[in-house]
């Protein structure tokens, strides 16, 4: 049996983004949020064969577009990388908007205006154009808010260390600069990317972090270090550990828990700018537009800017009689 996925490949800030346009598979649900549930039970495989290598690589991610479930949006869409399959992704949200709008894909109801339908809620994405280019994409994202700050906890590599837990549209612990930890320059990715998953097991070892509107939202598959800019008109960086991989990205997702960890604390308002680096130096620019509340959590409703560049058109075959049908990790 041979499965056959016509892809458009690209990336946002560096960040892969491979969305597939044909093969996606009938998922039952009333929302993209039921319908992910089901997508994560039978559809698994999918994720694997499109996401890991040979056909993949670590760093993939990417998404299928679904009609909408009702006329309050313009498109759906699935969120899928190797660390599983996301109730939000703002690289891959921004990817696929510019992606659809240049191909022709989509026609949105407003020009200007894509409202995406995610598992994490509506979110809306304001893009620019200049011909049939997108040139920029501003993302405006579901309510974010700050969980739980100064959180006590003890890094083997590190020693003591304070951790703030923000959502976004996923969950991140974000470690800010302080006595036993200075700055991300000071590591090297891999060395990221292990003292990251040893904190995010700890955490879910002692916290139940759960979305409190939607338990399926629940966990971490994050990390987020910080440190200083790299360009002087930035205003932090982060590296962001996404599953065992470091996001090439400033990540939507994280940027939004970000802003609001920030907001939270009172280092940024309404009508600011925070110009966010991701590891390699690619930015995305946050803002606040507007609040909001969660459950009993005061929350923000965040826009993240950038850009996405497609770099190729990809066919794509699962065959039953390959070795590796589902792909594989090293």
């Amino acid at each position: 049996m041979k499965s056959t996925f016509e892809c458009i490949d690209g990336h946002t800030a560096g960040m892969p983004v491979r969305m597939i346009v044909s093969g996606a598979p009938s998922l039952d649900g009333r929302n993209q949020s039921e319908r992910r549930q089901h997508f994560m039970e039978e559809f698994a495989w999918m994720r694997r064969a499109l996401m890991f290598e040979p056909r993949g690589h670590s760093a993939m991610s990417g998404t299928f577009i679904y009609p909408p479930s009702s006329d309050e949006f313009d498109i759906g869409i699935i969120f899928i990388e190797t660390s599983g399959c996301l109730p939000m992704c703002g690289h891959a949200s921004i990817g696929t908007t510019t992606f659809a709008i240049e191909r022709g894909l989509v026609t949105p109801k407003t020009e200007g205006l894509l409202r995406l339908e995610t598992p994490a809620g509506r979110v809306d994405v304001e893009y620019e154009k200049e011909n049939d280019r997108v040139t920029s994409v501003k993302l405006i994202n579901i309510p974010s808010f700050l969980l739980a700050k100064d959180i006590e906890i003890e890094s083997p590599d590190l020693g003591a260390l304070k951790v703030d837990i923000a959502y976004g549209g996923n969950f991140y612990p974000i470690i800010e600069q302080q006595e036993n930890f200075t700055d991300l320059s000071e590591f090297d990715a891999p060395s990221l990317i292990r003292m990251g998953i040893e904190l995010r097991e700890q955490l879910e070892g002692v916290h139940n972090i759960v979305h409190p509107l939607d338990t399926s939202i629940q966990g971490l598959r994050h990390c987020m270090w910080t440190g200083a800019a790299l360009d002087s008109n930035s205003d932090a960086r982060a590296c962001v550990i996404a599953g065992e991989m470091v996001d090439r990205s400033p990540c939507g997702t994280g940027t939004s828990a970000r802003l609001a960890q920030r907001a939270a604390r009172d280092l940024i308002a309404e009508g600011e700018t925070f110009v966010h680096e991701s590891f390699i130096g690619s930015k995305f620019t946050g803002t606040i537009e507007g609040r909001t509340k969660v459950g009993e959590y005061q929350a923000i409703i965040p826009g993240v800017r950038g850009a996405a560049h497609i770099t190729g058109i990809n066919t794509i075959f699962v065959d039953s009689d390959d070795p590796f049908p589902q792909g594989f990790m090293l």
